[in-house]
């Protein structure tokens, strides 16, 4: 019986860890250009951070601005990008691109203005970072709390 119950263990543990692939769904980006999250953000061995925010969350815009502040600092020791995905509907997505330009945000930004990536990745709340590396999920934060970029850089570091 323990033999049963440390192989279930050891089954679902690995199943818990397994990365998954990131979906096949194409965003605009605020030229309008289509722009697939899984073919467009595939260079070999490049980290992609898939940040998911929208105007109105103010932690979300509090992570980006951090971010902003930091990322050139962490590309020189990652090989990474960061990706905006602004996830405001119809009535909010006007607001988008005044708010980056305001903001000097060098993101590419992509707007999931029918939360079809949200819903594909099972997101609820934002702010809620992906990273990809080689078309695989490595890595998930929810929720944001100042320093917690420090943690981010930590992680990404390892991968």
């Amino acid at each position: 019986m323990m033999k049963k119950l440390t192989l279930f263990l050891l089954f679902f543990g690995l199943l818990a860890n397994a990365q998954t692939p990131m979906p096949e769904i194409s965003l605009a980006n605020l030229d309008g250009k289509m722009m697939s999250v899984k073919n467009d953000f595939a260079e070999k061995d490049k980290i992609y951070v898939f940040s998911f925010w929208a105007t109105w969350c103010a932690p979300c815009i509090n992570e980006l601005d951090e971010l902003s502040d930091v990322i050139d600092d962490w590309k020189k020791e990652v090989n990474l990008e960061v990706i905006a995905v602004a996830t405001d509907d119809a009535r909010t997505q006007k607001r988008v691109k005044p708010l980056i330009n305001g903001k000097g945000w060098s993101y590419q930004v992509l707007l999931d203005s029918n939360q079809e990536l949200k819903r594909a990745l099972t997101i609820v709340n934002i702010p809620y970072t992906v990273v990809v590396k080689n078309g695989q999920i490595m890595h998930i934060q929810n929720g944001y709390v100042p320093g917690s970029e420090t943690e981010l850089l930590a992680k990404l570091k390892t991968l």
